[in-house]
């Protein structure tokens, strides 16, 4: 993935933040949110992870075992677009390196922000003979279905709006409402995240 680092510390944030609200909706919310609370602060605080500027060479081998087992548990339990989060993220793990294994190239990929950029044998610049990596396909359907995804979550946000200003009070009063909202906005946010992580593929 290409760009710079500090494209890679802004989704670290952003990631994490969501993450941890997810996670505090998981202990405190209403019980029937909180096992998709949880699994949304899980995946958030993984996508922090991988979004970290600074990571060992190993880690994205780490992070296509651990998502694409998530991916395939989230399957199992028809969690679908839980599947298609986690196996996307492991198929943008596994083109960290895999592009590095092309025959003549050297260097190595930095991670996300891994933002990275892996340099060839003569290069003058971090920027310098980058390879892209993924299969442009695959990509362009991920591209697709969260860009589907952030705008209808998005749509959805605004009648949630709407009936608390209309002053109707649905099951579980105010304090429900807005949590139920900042859960959505959350969801916003990580597609948002899951964009920019492959636009910079």
């Amino acid at each position: 993935m290409h760009g710079p680092a500090w494209v890679g510390w802004l989704l670290v944030l952003l990631c994490a933040a969501a993450g941890a609200y997810c996670l505090s909706r998981a202990r405190t919310g209403p019980a029937a949110q909180r096992g998709e609370a949880r699994g949304e602060g899980l995946m958030a605080l993984g996508m922090a992870a991988m979004a970290w500027p600074v990571a060992p060479s190993w880690s994205p081998w780490l992070f296509t075992a651990v998502f694409g087992a998530a991916g395939l548990w989230a399957l199992a339990r028809r969690h679908l677009h839980h599947a298609v989060g986690a196996l996307a993220m492991a198929y943008m793990a596994l083109a960290m390196v895999v592009p590095s294994q092309q025959p003549g190239h050297t260097g190595q990929m930095s991670q996300m922000g891994h933002m990275g950029q892996m340099s060839q044998a003569g290069g003058t610049g971090p920027m310098a003979h980058t390879v892209p990596g993924g299969v442009p396909l695959l990509t362009g359907l991920l591209l697709v279905y969260f860009t589907g995804y952030v705008l209808a979550a998005g749509v959805r946000l605004v009648p949630a709006v709407g009936a608390g200003a209309a002053g109707e009070a649905p099951a579980g009063g105010p304090a429900a409402v807005a949590g139920a909202g900042v859960l959505r906005a959350c969801r916003v946010a990580m597609g948002i995240g899951m964009l920019a992580m492959l636009l910079a593929l």
